[in-house]
């Protein structure tokens, strides 16, 4: 897995940039911080673009906490696979005070194998959606945008039965185009 360390050119058409995630629930709509968080965006909407995440699925909902989706393996069938795969690159963080409030977006950490602790590098494609105030989240994960519109899609995507790994019984897949 390559971590991306390397500086890029952030070049934003605007200067927080939105993305549309539409599921069968209606439409959720996430504003960036391209200040805050300017790799993790610009990692975002690129996956975006390349069709990544489409038809990927909201693979962990734990209610009055989070929503989380992002990882190509919630494609597949095997349902314990989901929430363990990614891109193929890690980033490092991009710490900043914003703090986890409802409707927060920040990129999830994932280990590189279930036995490894967490990495400073380890966010890659997966991100999550805080449900209520978090502060206990705070400046440990990257904060790179947040809901604007549609947060009662989140909420109706984290009320649906789950199995014992917080993964819903009905499948909520998306699709992500950006409006940057």
């Amino acid at each position: 897995i390559k971590v991306v360390t390397t500086p890029s050119p952030f070049q934003f058409k605007k200067k927080n940039p939105k993305a549309i995630i539409s599921t069968k629930f209606g439409d959720i709509e996430i504003r960036f911080f391209t200040d805050d968080a300017p790799r993790h965006v610009e990692s975002f909407l690129n996956l975006v673009r390349l069709k990544f995440y489409d038809d990927t699925t909201f693979h962990r909902v734990v209610p009055e906490f989070l929503i989380q989706g992002g990882d190509p393996l919630s494609k597949h069938p095997e349902r314990e696979l989901h929430g363990t795969g990614g891109p193929g690159f890690r980033l490092p963080p991009e710490p900043s005070d914003r703090p986890h409030r409802r409707g927060t977006v920040a990129m999830a950490k994932v280990p590189r194998n279930p036995e490894a602790t967490r990495d400073i590098s380890d966010s890659g494609s997966q991100f999550y959606i805080i449900m209520e105030d978090t502060s206990s989240l705070d400046r440990m994960y990257t904060v790179f945008g947040r809901v604007v519109k549609g947060m009662e899609v989140v909420d109706q995507i984290a009320a649906l039965p789950r199995d014992s790994r917080d993964n819903p019984l009905e499948s909520v897949r998306m699709k992500i185009r950006a409006e940057d």
